[in-house]
């Protein structure tokens, strides 16, 4: 019997792109690794396909010369206005048939993006022959090949590590696993997974205006949606500016053109300012409303100044673009809306299952927070830092996930007191492949490419994985984490999960190099 997608496979393998004549042949071998995950649909691959896979050689000029990879779009949906998956999203001039496509713009990269690959030969032979199907990789392999590169002193002084087959969910190997250390950034796989949960993958968050009765009082109601923007581009995101538009429109057909304004952050509860304190690029104060994560500056990912007063200055930004629009009002105060007030306009932000992925690719901590308190107001929690932790605690253990040691301090792992395991790390990635949760997929199609997306965009340069690793990055003082999945030789999908720790700290790009090394090690070793 074949499969639904590898009938869709076989239907678009003469478009494939083609890669550079000039590709080096064990790059070329690389990229046949990620071939057997496509006929894998029907075990746990398949829940991630939703429309027909596609298969994307991307090659150009680059420091290091001609580099090849290759990705296998595994969800539909909106993508990150940066361009950050382009590389996995096109179909590679399989119309034009003129060669490869770039990747796209980086934010916090040169921008300079590689040229599309000129026409060569196709390297992928028919799928017809059974792949995937043999041993997976046993513990005694894994050892041998994992064990020489964690005892790498460029690790630091503590490591864990657990790698599973997501076909089966068992666990191929482990170190340390049970043990609970720093995730970093890698809590956010745990905060994308309880948020989709509680809420959605379709969810939408809504941010409002509202007129109170008998009155010229219209109310900014906050929502808690962290991509909403004022800019006049808004690339797929709620704008303040159409929300004025629709609020301008609705003031007029009531024949009001003069209001008084505030707005009403009362969503999220407990203090707004980060432990990390708010002298720091990493995230704004955590409110209810805000526009472009309170940047300064036109980035949209990565470390910004950011303003002091975010909702206020939204507020401020929403005033000035009613004014702009006919309606004459004051600078905004904070109030509450009252339950009897009437809706004027709203807009709503890309569904949940979008925001998780930019999350994820742009290590987005600002999203991560809102998500977060998303989650708790969907679990009937306060929406606060510790709120926040206790939904999404509830939410993984609803799914069964094993959270012995785990604590959730935020959402976005900047707090040090966040403590999980590799195992609960490379549970929440099977869970995520399980058939049974497809609301979950995001938690896997977010995490970046190896050397193409994200946080791994300048990662893995020579190394074996480039292309074929996913995994979401993890980086405090000290502390370096990788969590994500990789297709090894036999098309084994496997999920895996390396901390560390070191105090005093060790040199990050040596540390990050031998993480690197270690999920490029799956990828090539077959390990049976």
């Amino acid at each position: 019997m074949v499969v639904p997608e590898l009938k869709a496979w076989r239907a678009a393998r003469p478009h494939v792109v083609r890669v550079a004549r000039s590709v080096r042949p064990q790059l070329v071998r690389a990229v046949e690794a990620v071939k057997p995950p496509l006929v894998r649909a029907a075990g746990a691959v398949k829940p991630l396909v939703t429309r027909p896979s596609t298969v994307q050689f991307t090659a150009g000029s680059a420091t290091l010369g001609l580099v090849v990879a290759a990705t296998v779009v595994t969800a539909a949906g909106p993508w990150d206005s940066t361009g950050q998956r382009t590389a996995e999203r096109e179909w590679a001039a399989s119309q034009g048939r003129a060669g490869g496509a770039d990747h796209g713009h980086v934010s916090g990269t040169s921008g300079k993006a590689p040229a599309p690959a000129p026409s060569a030969a196709s390297v992928l032979t028919g799928l017809g022959g059974s792949v995937g199907a043999g041993p997976s990789p046993t513990e005694k392999a894994l050892a041998d090949v994992l064990g020489p590169l964690l005892d790498n002193a460029a690790l630091g002084t503590e490591r864990t590590a657990a790698v599973v087959d997501l076909a089966t969910g068992k666990r191929l190997y482990g170190k340390g696993a049970d043990d609970a250390l720093t995730p970093a950034s890698t809590t956010k796989i745990a905060t994308a997974v309880a948020a989709l949960t509680a809420a959605g993958a379709d969810h939408r968050i809504a941010t409002r205006t509202v007129l109170e009765p008998d009155s010229e009082k219209v109310v900014l109601v906050g929502g808690g949606d962290p991509t909403l923007t004022a800019r006049k581009d808004a690339e797929g995101n709620a704008s303040l500016r159409t929300l004025a538009d629709r609020t301008a429109r609705a003031l007029k057909d009531r024949k009001t053109d003069e209001v008084t304004l505030s707005y009403d952050t009362s969503l999220y509860e407990g203090p707004d300012v980060h432990p990390i304190g708010l002298d720091n690029t990493n995230v704004a104060r955590v409110t209810a409303l805000m526009a472009d994560e309170g940047r300064l500056d036109d980035t949209s990912s990565g470390t910004a100044k950011r303003t002091e007063e975010p909702a206020a200055d939204a507020a401020k930004e929403f005033a000035d673009l009613l004014k702009d629009r006919g309606i004459k009002t004051a600078d905004p105060v904070p109030a509450k809306a009252t339950d009897r007030a009437k809706s004027l306009a709203a807009v709503k932000s890309p569904p949940l299952s979008a925001l998780v992925e930019r999350m994820l690719t742009n290590s987005d901590n600002d999203i991560a927070e809102a998500l977060a308190r998303q989650t708790a107001v969907a679990a009937g929690e306060p929406a606060s830092f510790k709120g926040g932790g206790t939904a999404i605690r509830k939410q993984l253990k609803k799914l069964g996930l094993p959270l012995k040691g785990a604590e959730f301090a935020d959402g976005s792992g900047l707090d040090r007191a966040d403590k999980l395991t590799a195992d609960l790390l490379t549970a929440l990635l099977a869970k995520a492949a399980d058939p049974a949760h497809p609301e979950l997929r995001a938690a896997l199609t977010g995490l970046p490419v190896a050397g193409f997306t994200g946080t791994l965009s300048t990662r893995y340069a020579g190394q074996p994985g480039t292309g074929l690793v996913r995994a979401k990055t993890g980086t405090l003082t000290g502390v370096h984490t990788l969590a994500g999945t990789v297709v090894d030789t036999d098309g084994h999908l496997l999920a895996f999960a390396f901390l560390t720790a070191s105090d005093p700290p060790t040199e990050p790009t040596a540390t990050q190099k031998g993480l690197d090394a270690l999920s490029s090690t799956l990828a090539t070793c077959g390990c049976n």
